[in-house]
């Protein structure tokens, strides 16, 4: 090979390397200004402040405690509390009940006979005309997540669910096992938050982004 022609094959050599390079470069910086970012679906969180649990055809949805909604009511040690949830059944023929609830924080009693017809949701919550509207609108909106739209009586009345002589203070930010006992689904622990209330609700995670030209 002449000394042209070894020089000229060098060259192309250097400019192939050269621009696989710059290739490479070009795909790390995109592949690094997405590498940041979370997507909006990643980041979304439920409306609602209580927590979840499905067991056997039954899905309950947005299981909480109360904020203190009255004197009688003080979340206290040696007081009462109010337990909120919306309990939803996904079966199309068959029936179920919620037989008992149990903690160690204290009695839990149910006001009655906890029957849970055929693809419908019982709400327990505070027992007003008001509360009734927003508990039926809750489980209207919790019985979405589910494919098969289940959804509360707008006019039904919620259930009290009172937890009496309570052996501690339920105090917001942390959460309380509770064992939810069914006829036919079986049982199901949840672990039970205290309400955020109107003035604190669930914030979202900021969304996260690049600086135009990164």
């Amino acid at each position: 090979m002449t000394a042209l022609k070894a020089t000229t094959a060098s060259k192309s050599r250097r400019r192939a390397v050269t621009v696989a390079a710059l290739a490479a470069g070009a795909v790390l910086a995109l592949s690094g200004c997405g590498a940041g970012q979370v997507s909006q679906t990643a980041t979304q969180v439920a409306a609602v402040n209580g927590n979840s649990a499905n067991v056997g055809s039954i899905a309950l949805r947005d299981v909480r405690f109360l904020v203190p909604p009255t004197e009688e009511y003080n979340n206290a040690k040696g007081g009462k509390a109010v337990l909120a949830f919306s309990a939803v059944n996904l079966n199309d023929s068959k029936a179920d009940e919620l037989v008992a609830i149990n903690s160690d924080l204290g009695q839990v009693k149910l006001a009655e006979k906890v029957e849970i017809k055929p693809s419908s949701t019982v709400v327990a919550d505070k027992p007003t005309a008001k509360d009734a509207a927003q508990a039926a609108a809750v489980g209207q909106q919790n019985a979405g997540e589910n494919p098969e739209n289940k959804s509360a009586d707008p006019a039904a009345k919620p259930i009290l669910v009172e937890v009496t002589g309570l052996t501690k203070d339920i105090t917001p930010g942390l959460t309380y096992p509770l064992t939810f006992v069914f006829k036919e689904g079986g049982t199901v622990v949840v672990n039970v938050p205290v309400d955020a209330g109107p003035n604190n609700p669930r914030q979202e995670p900021p969304k996260q982004g690049h600086k135009g030209g990164e």
